[in-house]
């Protein structure tokens, strides 16, 4: 998939668990895991809302877009 989520480098930066990412967001672990994983398939406005309000962060920060030349020199 060209869009690659990038949640884990957020929590890392801002030194937060999944744990109390999953509280402040009101999102159950498992779909915060899949999230972070880049196995979701779509992801709500409102997830993406709290979950930047939570890491005081940009949609921008956690998304990202990789081309096809990209994704082949990468893998």
């Amino acid at each position: 998939m060209p869009i690659i989520v990038n949640l884990d480098v957020m929590m890392a930066k801002r030194k937060i668990s999944l744990n109390e990412l999953s509280e402040r967001v009101d999102l159950t672990l498992s779909n915060l895991s899949i999230l972070k994983t880049g196995k979701a398939k779509a992801i709500r406005f409102s997830t993406l809302e709290a979950i930047c309000k939570a890491l005081d962060c940009q949609p921008g920060d956690l998304l990202e877009y990789v081309g096809d030349e990209k994704r082949t020199t990468n893998r």
